[in-house]
């Protein structure tokens, strides 16, 4: 996605109807203060492990009896992945002795090890705590991951690794210029997950206007269920349906602009209707009662089992909640409904991107065995370990022959299908993580989505925060190419 002004005044249509519901309010993120976390760990030796020799089986030359340290993320993908990708490394090097750890506390895990200099060897920095991407680019932290990218592949070694992996993939780890930081191991689909069953009860199918949307949620509501829930204590889920829905709208260079803190980005007119349009779910009581209390378990269970029929989420929430999603539930994903006939993308356009985020830490001990670990993982076999136990897709482009696809992952396949070229991928994400945490979702998007701001002042809040962090001289800035 290119650069361009946020600013298109051209008429949305179905704005003036959403009038009506005021403006709405965002919520905003939990910070995390992982700022001041990076900015030592220069205080550590450089005692790296001694190189191994390098050949067409080691390209990377790993140094097979050195230790590794891995630290996995255990989340909704779980670790039976990551622990078979390790056996697959210990079968390799098994002189190498391999320390393996699952927490859901990255960052205050880690954070001291990286003000120490003594991080792992390989991260998957992922989950509520994840840590700052753009801090950790910023101060030097992270090691390039080209030589892994230009290594010959486990599979095919004509084929070097970056030409294995999905669309998008290697773009998303660069954030200024042509290095690699990160590994985004998950490919992950966004976007409105629901019941296809639930919707046949009601004899209903997944709405793809705004006014089908409301219509529906009314229809449910007298049934004594809850159109949408969400994760009221991380409403930073939100972005997941709410940013392609502002693309499909106003079109991707509307987000671009929001990636970039354009002056004023915010106050497009698709930002508005798309703002408006989801505080109408509120307006109107269509959203469970207690979910800005809930927390991503929470919501997303109360979906599970059938108290509201929509909730923004990404493709890991099969397997995170495959405990007590109902056999007929039949999953699917949904891309954001239309707001009217101007919209600028077509029904179908929806947010997919890499997901799970692995780093090698710059002052790793050993660089080469972290990389090999992710060279493993990117392999055909590995990407099938993912599949299987994960349901989800991986950045390897493929994995999937043999494989009984699940019913969400089946639909996110379709979903992609049907996208096309319009998929979009915003990048605050993974460029201002405080920014599109703790402000856009949990102090703006939240507010609102509780009923507590409306959408112009949570507008003027957000593009504040934008703002602010654009003069933020303390902090790496990114723009889209």
């Amino acid at each position: 996605m290119g650069s361009t002004s946020a600013h298109n005044n051209e008429g949305l249509g179905r704005r003036d109807l959403i009038k009506r519901s005021a403006a709405l309010g965002l919520i905003a993120v939990p910070t995390m203060s992982f700022l001041s976390a990076c900015a030592s760990g220069d205080s550590s030796s450089d005692d790296k492990v001694e190189k191994g020799e390098k050949s067409d089986k080691n390209p990377l030359a790993v140094n097979g009896s050195a230790p590794l340290e891995i630290v996995i993320f255990d989340g909704g993908f779980g670790t039976k992945y990551a622990e078979d990708a390790k056996a697959v490394y210990e079968k390799t090097y098994p002189e190498a002795k391999v320390k393996f750890s699952a927490t859901q506390k990255i960052q205050s895990v880690l954070q001291p090890r990286f003000n120490g200099g003594t991080p792992p060897d390989l991260i998957d920095n992922s989950g509520a705590q994840q840590m700052d991407m753009g801090v950790l680019v910023g101060k030097k932290q992270l090691t390039d991951l080209t030589p892994l990218l230009d290594a010959p592949s486990i599979d095919d070694p004509a084929k070097k690794v970056r030409d294995t992996l999905r669309p998008g993939i290697v773009e998303m780890g660069q954030f200024d210029g042509d290095p690699v930081w990160i590994m985004y191991y998950a490919y992950t689909v966004y976007g409105v997950w629901y019941s296809q069953t639930a919707l046949e009860k009601l004899d209903s199918t997944y709405p793809e206007n705004w006014d089908d949307m409301l219509a529906l949620c009314a229809k449910a509501k007298k049934k004594g269920i809850a159109g949408w829930t969400y994760p009221g204590k991380h409403p930073y889920y939100l972005p997941f349906s709410l940013y392609p829905f502002i693309a499909k709208i106003g079109g991707a260079e509307v987000l671009d602009a929001i990636d970039n803190l354009e002056p004023k980005a915010w106050e497009h007119p698709a930002v508005k209707a798309a703002f408006e349009a989801y505080y109408e779910l509120v307006a109107k009581d269509y959203i469970l009662e207690g979910t800005p209390g809930l927390d991503h378990r929470g919501s997303q269970g109360a979906w599970a089992r059938g108290k509201a029929l929509f909730i923004p989420n990404g493709s890991w929430v099969e397997n995170e909640e495959a405990a007590i999603i109902p056999k007929d539930f039949k999953l699917s994903v949904g891309a954001p409904s239309s707001l009217d006939s101007s919209d600028k993308m077509p029904f179908g356009t929806l947010w997919a991107s890499g997901g799970e985020p692995f780093i090698v830490p710059s002052k790793a001990k050993n660089v080469e065995g972290g990389m090999e670990q992710l060279r493993i993982m990117l392999s055909e076999a590995s990407s099938k370990s993912f599949t299987s136990s994960t349901k989800s897709l991986s950045a390897f482009n493929g994995g999937t022959d043999g494989i009984e696809l699940s019913d969400g992952l089946k639909s996110g396949v379709a979903a992609l299908e049907k996208a096309g070229t319009n998929v979009v991928n915003p990048r605050l994400q993974d460029w201002y993580v405080k920014l599109q945490k703790e402000q856009i979702g949990v102090a703006a998007l939240g507010e609102m989505m509780a009923g507590r701001a409306k959408p112009a002042e949570t507008i003027k809040k957000i593009q504040a925060f934008a703002d602010a962090t654009a003069k933020d001289q303390s902090i790496k800035h990114f723009k889209h190419q």
